[in-house]
């Protein structure tokens, strides 16, 4: 089931989170910014367990991110990251944002669902805000992926 997150889901999705981060496959996240951000996310539960987390973090009247990706290990393959993005997504249609972005490891599973990459430099400098509190800046290795609404039909 994917549905919006609480804050009784906090200390589990940052569990997630964080596991990855230590795996080099994301940023980490601390306790006090998803409390703060409770409301750009989404969770996916089974069993009445956090097995996945999807942030959409709106920057611009028709710019948002999808941020925080992140699916158990022991529950990928199953179309969870899918699921979870596709909330996103629909949330931010319904707010009117057009375009989505994110910054990523895994390029093919969001070219997948429409996404192309882009140069990093296409977007605009208040999407780098997160990326300075990054270990690996000014060097990021990520890639940049980008929706765009105008284009997908």
């Amino acid at each position: 089931m994917i549905r919006k997150a609480t804050l009784q889901d906090v200390p589990h999705m940052q569990k997630l989170i964080n596991a990855a981060a230590n795996r080099g496959q994301m940023l980490g996240r601390a306790l006090s910014e998803i409390y703060e951000n409770i409301r750009d996310y989404n969770v996916a539960v089974e069993r009445n367990k956090i097995v996945g987390v999807c942030g959409l973090h709106v920057n611009w009247e028709d710019l948002a991110e999808i941020k925080s990706l992140v699916v158990a290990p022991s529950q990928q393959g199953k179309g969870l990251g899918r699921r979870l993005v596709a909330a996103c997504m629909e949330e931010g249609e319904a707010l009117g944002i057009q375009k989505f972005y994110a910054l990523t490891y895994v390029e093919d599973f969001f070219r997948k669902m429409g996404f192309r990459k882009v140069s990093r430099e296409k977007l605009p400098q208040k999407v780098w805000s997160e990326c300075i509190r990054c270990q690996k800046f000014p060097d990021c290795d990520e890639v940049a992926v980008l929706w765009d609404k105008r284009k997908a039909k």
